[in-house]
């Protein structure tokens, strides 16, 4: 799926935690640390922004 909204930080299994350090940006199913703006294949948005990308679809289709 290719979107304006496909990053890391939009997808269901991406968690930010607060750490004494600074901020820690992972990924819960890959288990490996990532940042907020990359991209992998395996992204899978929350819902929030598939109705996003869903409203936005149907705007370009009217």
């Amino acid at each position: 799926m290719s979107t304006r909204f496909h990053c890391c930080a939009t997808c269901e299994h991406f968690q930010a935690e607060k750490k004494q350090n600074g901020m820690y940006y992972g990924c819960k199913r890959l288990g490996f640390e990532t940042k907020p703006s990359y991209q992998f294949d395996c992204w899978n948005p929350k819902e929030h922004i598939k109705s996003l990308i869903a409203k936005e679809t149907s705007k370009r289709i009217e």
